[in-house]
């Protein structure tokens, strides 16, 4: 029962040192919570109040079923323009109530699909996005949301389907005038204080600094009648509960988009609890986690409220302010239950351009420039795959860039499955066991013999390749009498496989070519037993080790080994061991570079 519900395991162990601790992290992290769920809801499309409805259930839900003491869970940056992806285009005519209704429904698919994928055991699939494509993904995210909330932080609003859309009518909208100089003036005034006091006094809440001038601004200047934008007051008290109504026709379109945002969610969720987990010295419970954060969706989408994931930046302020346990969230969700049922009118005078400035700086800290970078000049084909995932997500929108990145990495894992790197070995003096020519082009080889190495599954997908690379060795001048096949790093062989090297076994014997198995794994060997290719290739075909297949050709042809470019008839280099292994008396070893 405990481990189902952490949550009583927490009770069950809580030390009363520790309230003092999680009361006043509780109270930080709540100047955190309020503007940032309420710039959320805005930047999902939905009225700010649900943000605060959201934040309160999933806080509530996750202590009680998520495993980690301090994670904290609420509306993320990240998962906003993927659900006004999902629940826009259902939309008529700008109904706020029909747009709850569709990203509580929402909420509950994401919560269905993680519930049963933890059921499952499929933490796994997390794993479908690869870093470079994720780096991609959230990059385009960052620039969607940054060019989305242009507009509002200058006051006016564009009406667009995609990122060209939004960023044309932006211009225009300034070339036209339709820009509020004092809403500007607060959001681009309120960015400003976020980065200067993240910068310079990071242990200031500055999200709070800058709302609370806000709304000290708006007194002061009097910015309504200057045409600015205000939140306004918020619906009193707290909804019930409520199972959403949605059309049937609405569940194909918001199945699809639920399926993106659980795999960002989860994606994002192993690894912000990765991070933490080891600075506490704990494993990740990566199923227990899905059930965590697919509970707290689910009480979510029972009150008016939208999925959620959880924040690395939410999560680091609870640490720094000394949070032990999930209490910290549950006191944050009963300070915001208290204020919006005694004062819901404490942030009417707070101008949507600050919510937009919040929004703005949460999609500065997304983007991942560094790691882009850092792609471009370690491998390039990985920053190739990192900037289709980009430019799929500005150019064909947030769910299709989803799918994009997710085929990316698939596509990827394919790549280095199907073209996977192999190389020729040959013996370097002094250095034990048999190395890549490429990395040792003077390496010595054997005249009549050549050590072939494909480091790869051999399956479907590579067989051909491998049998045409084999059959080019065999046709190189002068013709080698015996190909070995270095097989450590193949560590599975399917059918498909095996009857093409039953083939290619036939095919280089009516050559007068050997083709020999070396270091074949144990569970690979089985395999290959099991398919009969060990009774239809000659059992002498099959050696333990690289050396011991060289010992056998050099005693059955008398070769000698050779400096390439070499007369073979010179002896450039004897074995000490005799036949038995590698010169120099230097052991054989099966690794090699």
């Amino acid at each position: 029962m405990l481990n189902a519900v952490p949550g009583l395991q927490v009770i069950s162990s809580y030390r009363r040192g520790w309230l003092a601790r999680d009361a006043v992290a509780g109270v930080v992290l709540t100047m955190l919570l309020v503007p940032q769920g309420m710039a959320y809801a805005e930047l999902a499309g939905l009225p700010p109040v649900t943000g605060l409805y959201t934040t309160i259930t999933c806080l509530i839900a996750y202590a009680i079923f998520g495993p980690s003491r301090i994670l904290v869970l609420g509306p993320d940056s990240s998962l906003g323009p993927m659900i006004a992806a999902a629940i826009i285009p259902l939309m008529a005519n700008g109904d706020s109530q029909r747009a709850v209704a569709l990203a509580s429904t929402l909420a509950i698919m994401v919560a269905t699909i993680m519930i049963l994928a933890a059921v499952a055991k499929l933490g796994f699939i997390a794993d479908l996005l690869s870093k470079p494509t994720m780096i991609g993904y959230i990059n385009g995210l960052a620039l969607t949301i940054l060019i989305g909330q242009l507009p509002k932080l200058f006051g006016f609003k564009v009406k667009a389907d995609d990122l060209i859309g939004e960023l044309t009518g932006f211009v225009k909208g300034l070339v036209n005038g339709d820009a509020v100089p004092a809403a500007a003036a607060i959001g681009l005034g309120g960015i400003a204080v976020i980065l200067v006091l993240r910068r310079w006094q990071p242990r200031v809440p500055a999200l709070l600094v800058m709302v609370l001038l806000a709304i000290g601004a708006t007194s002061v200047f009097n910015l309504a009648a200057h045409g600015v934008s205000m939140v306004g007051v918020l619906p009193k008290g707290f909804p019930p509960f409520t199972v959403p109504h949605v059309r049937v026709s609405d569940l194909g379109p918001l199945a699809a988009g639920a399926l993106g945002i659980a795999l960002v969610s989860l994606a994002d969720t192993i690894s912000t609890a990765s991070v933490f987990a080891a600075r506490a010295g704990n494993e990740v419970r990566g199923n227990q986690e899905m059930i965590g954060v697919g509970t707290a969706s689910l009480a979510s989408g029972f009150f008016q409220g939208f999925p959620v994931s959880t924040s690395a930046s939410r999560t680091a302020v609870a640490e720094r302010s000394g949070a032990k346990t999930q209490l910290t969230g549950v006191i944050g969700a009963g300070l915001i239950t208290l204020m919006i049922v005694f004062a819901p009118g404490l942030f009417r005078n707070l101008p949507s351009s600050a919510l937009a400035a919040v929004v703005i700086t949460a999609s500065l800290s997304l983007a991942d420039v560094p790691g882009t970078v850092r792609l471009f000049r370690q491998r390039k084909a990985e920053f190739l795959l990192s900037m289709a995932a980009f430019l799929g997500v500005a150019l064909l929108g947030v769910l299709p860039g989803i799918g994009i990145a997710v085929a990316l990495s698939i596509l990827n894992v394919f790549r280095r499955a199907w073209w996977p790197y192999d190389t020729v070995l040959g013996l370097v003096e002094g250095l034990a066991g048999y190395h890549d020519i490429r990395s040792y082009p003077h390496a010595l080889r054997l005249p009549g013999l050549v050590i072939y190495r494909f480091d790869a599954p051999l399956i479907f997908a590579n067989a051909k390749n491998f049998r045409d690379e084999v059959r080019r060795i065999s046709r190189t001048h002068p013709r080698p009498q015996w190909i070995v096949i270095a097989a450590e790093p193949i560590t599975d062989v399917d059918t498909t496989a095996s009857d093409v090297l039953l083939d290619l076994d036939q095919e280089l014997d009516a050559e007068s070519v050997t083709l020999v198995f070396a270091e074949l794994k144990d569970p690979v060997r089985r395999k290959v037993e099991r398919y009969g290719l060990t009774r239809q290739i000659e059992p002498r075909c099959f050696y333990p080790t690289i050396g011991a297949a060289v010992a056998a050709f050099r005693e059955e042809t008398g070769a000698r080994w050779t400096a390439p470019g070499h007369d073979p008839s010179e002896v450039v280099l004897e074995s000490k061991a005799g036949d038995a292994g590698p010169p120099l008396g230097v052991p054989d070893s099966p690794q090699g570079d």
